[in-house]
């Protein structure tokens, strides 16, 4: 009795070594995936294999451990199946889900360190789970958006190509010379470092406004550059503007009631005291 004993402890303490050499075995291949991975995979594809390696590594380490002590897995996978179905039945939406996330994956329309807007959310991604996308705003907030949204909307991702275009909507007096404008307009972007030559700049009429001639104008910049090229060129063509005497109207609203009217009478009134 007391050898069955001793036996049954021998088990359960190798056992529980072959789980905690499970663990450390896990980190190990978890670590070296993320090195050889630097320069061959992206950032969410080493992602992936990360979690698969390191969870595949833990659960066949743990079927071993229940292994010794002589566990029948075959009652322990009937039971995990029959629950799983249960489960799936209950939360269908997690179901949903878990499709949905396999699609993102599949498809990759964005990656892990994307910046992309989803909705009214804009942020950074985090990390392509299959339950959800995890997500850091700029005012640097945690935002969890499940798979199956993601799905049905509209994505954005504004880091997925090198180069990005900025759009000034600029309004000028009517009684400017609109070539004149021209000129000084592509004149800034010239001057500019952060505005690129090709593409080149765009210099469209939109059209009259209620008091100004809209124009759009279009330069083109890298991507990392695209903020600070928004502050920097409203102020360049802002002083260009003011140098040149190019005049941006404010809305103002005129009266005109026919040629043969008289002026309106203005009458100033001074109230008297009372006494």
């Amino acid at each position: 009795m007391e050898t069955l004993q001793n036996l049954t402890f021998n088990q359960i303490a190798f056992s529980i070594i072959i789980i905690i050499i499970g663990f450390f075995l896990a980190k190990i291949a978890s670590k070296a995936i993320v090195k050889l991975g630097k320069d061959k995979l992206t950032q969410h594809q080493t992602l992936i294999f990360q979690r698969i390696s390191y969870y595949l590594i833990i659960l066949l380490f743990l079927v071993t451990a229940l292994q010794q002590i002589n566990v029948d897995l075959g009652v322990i996978i009937g039971a995990a199946g029959i629950l799983t179905v249960a489960i799936g039945f209950a939360s269908q939406t997690s179901a949903s889900n878990v499709i949905s996330g396999i699609f993102l994956i599949g498809e990759k329309p964005f990656s892990v360190g994307d910046t992309i807007k989803v909705g009214s959310t804009l942020g950074e991604v985090l990390s392509i789970d299959l339950l959800s996308v995890k997500l850091r705003t700029f005012d640097n907030l945690f935002v969890r958006i499940p798979n199956e949204t993601i799905i049905k909307s509209e994505v954005t991702t504004l880091t997925r190509f090198p180069l990005r275009r900025f759009d000034l909507a600029i309004g000028v007096a009517y009684k400017e010379n609109l070539e004149k404008v021209r000129t000084i307009l592509l004149k800034v972007a010239e001057d500019y470092n952060l505005c690129l030559e090709d593409p080149e700049p765009l210099f469209m009429l939109l059209g009259f406004g209620d008091s100004s001639i809209n124009i759009q104008f279009s330069v083109w910049t890298k991507r990392e550059n695209l903020l600070a090229l928004k502050n920097g060129i409203i102020e360049r063509v802002k002083n260009a503007f003011d140098e040149n005497d190019i005049e941006i109207p404010f809305p103002h609203l005129s009266l005109y009631t026919g040629s043969q009217t008289q002026p309106y009478p203005i009458q100033h009134i001074t109230k008297q005291a009372k006494i």
